[in-house]
């Protein structure tokens, strides 16, 4: 087999490769002789049927068949021979197929870049640290409540915070305008759901009393055409419904599966809810830091192919996510939607693979089981979710490429400026926001100078 390799632009090779005839004749012969053996025909017995009968029967399928084995197979060959490593399918052309003639045939494809990596012990994290105190319970309990409120129907004047059911017809020169008017819709007083005035407007307004409201569109408004218009909005008031939390007693415990020790053992459990959301927040957050950081660091030229592939992934999760149950087209979702962050994960992905590959990083047992313990904690039966992901090897697979995944966030750790931070528990929970470069915070600093000198010169 002769093998050249070409190099096209940017990250594209081309193999060319040629094939010698005999080795697709004894290729092809083997097929002939194999299928004779069992094939029956009339007149002939079992196996004794002559290979000219075979071969005129199915020599041109046969070959057919062996040049396209051969031309996969001598493909990988050439790749090893050349020490190549692709990144994608290649494109393979036939440049010769004629009958005892050499096979010939291209194959174009991309390899993985060279990648150099950057300084780790120039990488600066910061890690928060928060201790969660009682007012962080409270807050959270709070929370808890809110989320499951209930309104019931009162005889009074509306309020903030309330709920109405109202129908609204906007109109604009006197005629109604598109999207404008709905019955029986549900609006929280004070949500900031409508346009500057709606709600404010309704606040006094009692069951079975009509309002008109004459407001204006916001310039920036997301429809240009009722962008800054003057609009007037009639309102009936259908009903005012007050909100009401529920009370902290057993049965709301008991809802969070803290069915003894009342308010004590309910606390205690929020608490252990909210630390394990803590140290997972911070570690997430020291992750993503270490990952901008890597990005940063490096300029890749990625293979398009891997880039569009993982476009193709995010299409189908998309769909998963929001196209329910409906039969959708993945590829009508337009790749400009996905490319930034199919080419961030590609980045990523091959600058982890290329550290666990310097550094022969492996995912141990210990650790496998430390990130399944840590999944299984937030559930009744901790050891029946840890057997669950041992016996599924597809979520065992998953686990392990995260704990080598962690391997080499702690290696970079090891080497990084890890600066450790006092906060709160709810900054704590906070992505960290990267400090601006100077030059950007004086361009926002200059732009807010000038909205303001704006208003001021409204005021006179």
């Amino acid at each position: 087999m002769q093998v050249s390799l070409e190099t096209l632009s940017g990250l594209e090779r081309k193999l060319i490769i040629e094939v010698p005839a005999e080795t697709i004749d004894q290729q092809v012969k083997k097929r002939l002789s194999e299928t004779a053996k069992t094939f029956q025909m009339k007149g002939f017995r079992k196996g004794k049927v002559p290979i000219s009968v075979i071969k005129s029967r199915f020599g041109k399928g046969m070959r057919q068949d062996v040049l396209g084995d051969v031309m996969n197979q001598s493909y990988y060959e050439a790749l090893s021979q050349e020490n190549v490593r692709p990144a994608g399918k290649p494109k393979i052309e036939a440049t010769n197929m004629k009958e005892g003639e050499n096979l010939a045939f291209t194959a174009i494809f991309e390899v993985y870049p060279e990648i150099t990596l950057g300084d780790f012990s120039k990488i600066q994290i910061e890690k928060r640290r928060a201790e969660i105190v009682d007012k962080d319970i409270d807050n959270m309990i709070q929370t808890l409540r809110e989320q499951r409120k209930h309104y019931h129907n009162v005889d009074r004047a509306s309020k903030n915070e309330d709920q109405l059911n109202i129908d609204f017809t906007g109109s604009m020169g006197g005629e109604e305008f598109e999207g404008g008017s709905a019955k029986g819709s549900t609006l929280i007083l004070g949500s900031g759901s409508m346009i500057p005035g709606f709600e404010d407007g309704l606040i006094g307004a009692k069951p079975g009393e009509d309002k008109q409201l004459k407001l204006k569109f916001p310039k920036d408004y997301h429809k240009a055409d009722l962008a800054g218009k003057a609009c007037v909005f009639d309102v009936k008031v259908n009903t005012v419904a007050e909100m009401h939390l529920p009370e902290l007693n057993e049965e709301f415990f008991k809802s969070f599966d803290v069915k003894e020790g009342g308010k004590d053992a309910f606390r205690t459990e929020i608490k252990q809810n909210m630390t394990r959301e803590l140290e997972s927040a911070v570690k997430n957050n020291v992750k993503s830091q270490v990952l901008e950081a890597l990005v940063e660091a490096v300029t890749l030229t990625l293979p398009k192919s891997v880039v569009e592939a993982e476009i193709d992934n995010l299409r189908q999760q998309a769909i998963q996510r929001y196209g329910g149950n409906q039969n959708i087209d993945a590829s009508l979702l337009p790749a400009e939607m996905f490319q930034s962050q199919a080419e961030q994960r590609v980045t990523v992905s091959l600058l982890l693979n290329e550290i666990i590959q310097q550094n022969d990083l492996k995912a141990s047992p210990a650790k496998v089981r430390e990130i399944i313990e840590g999944l299984a904690s937030g559930y009744e039966n901790p050891e029946e979710v840890i057997a669950w992901y041992y016996s599924e090897s597809e979520q065992l697979q998953q686990i392990e490429a995260a704990a080598l995944e962690e391997n080499v966030i702690d290696l970079i750790l090891g080497q990084a400026q890890v600066n450790e931070k006092e906060s709160s528990y709810e900054e704590a929970l906070k992505p960290v926001e990267k400090p601006q470069e100077p030059e950007k915070k004086a361009k926002k600093k200059a732009k807010s100078t000038s909205k303001s000198d704006k208003a001021e010169s409204k005021e006179e």
